[in-house]
Formats: structure tokens, sequence, C-alpha cells
């Protein structure tokens, strides 16, 4: 499986997040490095769970696009 690689702004944002959330909800410190490593971990685990969920949302979205699309055809047709 390939990784998933953030961009570093968006991981630093991340990073940012999980270090404040830290400080506010467990009263922790946690360094940049932790913070860093804890994402990769958390993304290395989650990542396919997450991006099988999504392809999932999207087969079902596409599944009911094309059924409507199907029943618009069918109610043009004429009468023979």
């Amino acid at each position: 499986m390939i990784p998933i690689k953030l961009p570093r702004e968006d991981k630093d944002r991340i990073i940012d997040a999980l270090i404040a959330f830290y400080y506010e909800e467990r009263s922790e410190e946690l360094g940049h490095i932790g913070a860093e490593q804890i994402i990769d971990f958390l993304l290395k685990e989650t990542a396919p769970y997450v991006y099988n969920k999504a392809l999932a949302d999207a087969r079902q979205v596409i599944a009911e696009k094309t059924a409507s699309i199907e029943e618009e055809l069918y109610a043009m047709e004429r009468r023979t």
C-alpha cells in the first residue's frame, strides 16, 4: 500500500491542532516530534479504513445518480 503523504503545511496544521488538543483536553505538553509520530501512526493505521469508506460513499452516490438517470430515460420512452 502506498503511504499517505500530506503536504508539509497541512501536516503542520494538524500537528499544531494535536498539540493544542493534548494541552486543552489532557493538560499534557506534547512536542512537535511526538505529535508528528502520532499523526504518522494514525495515518498508517486509519487511512485504509477512511479511504475505503470514501470509495464506498462515492460508489453509493454514483449508484443513486445512475438510478436517477435510468428513471429519467424510462420516462422519456414513447408509447409504441
